[in-house]
């Protein structure tokens, strides 16, 4: 019962690996922020959980993310771990994508996470514990044909979550970033056409993956034990993952350039 008692807000709740989540925290007693735009949704799953808080608004309404920060912090007297779930993908090639298809996604999968993470990064700092958890994709590790527009965002999760990683380790937070491979959820009808319209159908894929229960548990296990890299997937989408894993080696590497004062030099090199 690693999370019982904690304050964890998950974002995309509403559904799929977000609502699953929600209730395999509640059950081990977390206080729980639910967010999304589907308010009845959250209202239903908050009603599941106990000591649920709904919070909702558009993921990319970044002023209301902070306004919702600030309430979330207040509510709980502090966010414990802060889940970044919420995301839509992409189901056309490069060819016949309208842009306005690649400015829709990397808004809400790479800079929505982002913008809500440093709405509290500065408070959670400054109490110096807390994890950050960013829900990724095996396509945020290699690119995936009929998915640029979400390989792009996902792969920029792992390059904040690295960097910010190595920022913060000594600040006493921990970043996890996980690489969900298929999960049977309504990812692919969701998923954004070349003309940005919902697909509606979903994939075989898709349909044979890991259930969401069983896949939230793989998730949860990875977090409790420290991993930073959780890769939740079956078959060659796993082989896929782990093939492109960054070496724990390579993490603490970078953590201890700062713990060296790499910041405090590059602010004085620009002084000087």
């Amino acid at each position: 019962m690693v999370f019982a008692r904690q304050a964890v807000w998950i974002t995309g709740a509403s559904s799929g690996i977000g609502a699953a989540m929600a209730r395999a925290l509640a059950a081990q007693g977390a206080r729980l922020i639910l967010s999304g735009r589907n308010e009845a949704a959250l209202n239903d799953l908050a009603a599941q959980c106990a000591n649920a808080l709904v919070l909702p608004f558009e993921a990319t309404d970044y002023p209301a993310a902070a306004r919702a920060a600030d309430m979330a912090w207040q509510h709980s007297g502090g966010i414990d771990m802060l889940v970044n779930n919420a995301g839509i993908s992409q189901r056309s090639l490069a060819v016949d994508t309208a842009f306005e298809v690649y400015d829709r996604i990397v808004a809400v999968d790479l800079l929505a996470p982002i913008a809500l993470t440093q709405a509290l990064l500065p408070r959670m700092a400054a109490r110096k514990r807390g994890r950050i958890v960013m829900v990724s994709s095996v396509a945020g590790k290699v690119g995936s044909p009929m998915r640029t527009a979400y390989s792009a965002a996902k792969f920029g999760l792992f390059g904040y979550a690295d960097a910010l990683r190595a920022e913060v380790a000594g600040l006493g937070l921990k970043v996890h970033v996980i690489a969900p491979g298929s999960i049977r959820t309504n990812v692919s009808r969701n998923a954004l056409m070349a003309d940005g319209s919902a697909r509606g159908t979903s994939d075989k894929a898709i349909e044979n993956g890991i259930d969401p229960d069983a896949a939230v548990r793989q998730m949860l296990n990875g977090i409790a034990n420290d991993e930073r890299e959780i890769i939740v997937a079956e078959g060659m989408e796993k082989q896929i993952g782990e093939l492109r894993r960054t070496p724990d080696a390579l993490h603490d590497q970078m953590a201890a350039v700062v713990a060296a004062g790499y910041a405090q030099k590059m602010e004085e090199g620009a002084t000087q």
